[in-house]
């Protein structure tokens, strides 16, 4: 069987596209998130806690059954992107980044907010006491000390947003060329019986996440 090269790079290609976009989206807002969450109670921090966490515990259909409303041509959203961009917003790479985004969250979230927690509050405090700002506090103590665990929150965004498949189905679908992902690319082929094909992605996505892994490890 003669390999179509183009048809198993198209997928990859978009796939590393989706989650380097992903996670780097990710990695900022979860980090904020985290940042202003971490050690602190206020009224309604359990609900908010859980709005943020519930990603992660519901079915991926659940999670692009509610993204396919917010993002269609009915919602401000999608009419906004469609008057800016004169194109649906369903049925593209950025409603499967949005999609990637969302699911990813919760995992990065916990992750960084675990580093965050884990910095001592009295050498933050000696840093306020030595004349340092906020800021300075944040680059020179916060981040540096919490660096293992903001790593791992950008490969788990970086991991979550190349290996989305259910609601990134849902509001990205399985075009050829335009929106079909590594793993719904698997999928038709394993359905279509073409089982090279399907083991070359297989192989693209494990090669991938192994050259993460170990950049992270070389830096921790």
């Amino acid at each position: 069987m003669n390999m179509n090269w183009s048809e198993f790079l198209a997928p990859v290609g978009l796939s590393i596209k989706i989650a380097v976009v992903t996670s780097i989206i990710v990695f900022v807002l979860a980090s904020a998130a985290a940042k202003v969450m971490a050690g602190r109670k206020f009224p309604g921090h359990n609900l908010v806690e859980t709005v943020l966490l519930l990603p992660l515990v519901l079915p991926p259909t659940v999670v692009g059954f509610v993204l396919l409303v917010l993002l269609g041509r009915r919602s401000w959203i999608g009419r906004l992107y469609e008057q800016f961009t004169e194109q649906t917003l369903l049925f593209t790479w950025v409603a499967a980044v949005i999609a990637s985004v969302v699911v990813a969250f919760p995992l990065v979230y916990r992750t960084v907010k675990a580093g965050f927690e884990g910095v001592e509050k009295e050498l933050e405090d000696a840093a306020r006491a030595q004349g340092a700002s906020e800021l300075q506090v944040l680059r020179y103590v916060t981040l540096p000390l919490a660096g293992r665990s903001l790593s791992a929150g950008f490969v788990l965004g970086f991991a979550r947003g190349l290996g989305e498949f259910g609601a990134t189905l849902m509001v990205a679908g399985n075009i050829p060329g335009r929106t079909q992902t590594v793993p719904t690319a698997i999928y038709v082929a394993v359905d279509g019986g073409n089982m090279t094909l399907a083991w070359l992605w297989v192989g693209s996505i494990i090669v991938i996440s192994s050259i993460m892994l170990m950049f992270v490890n070389r830096r921790s």
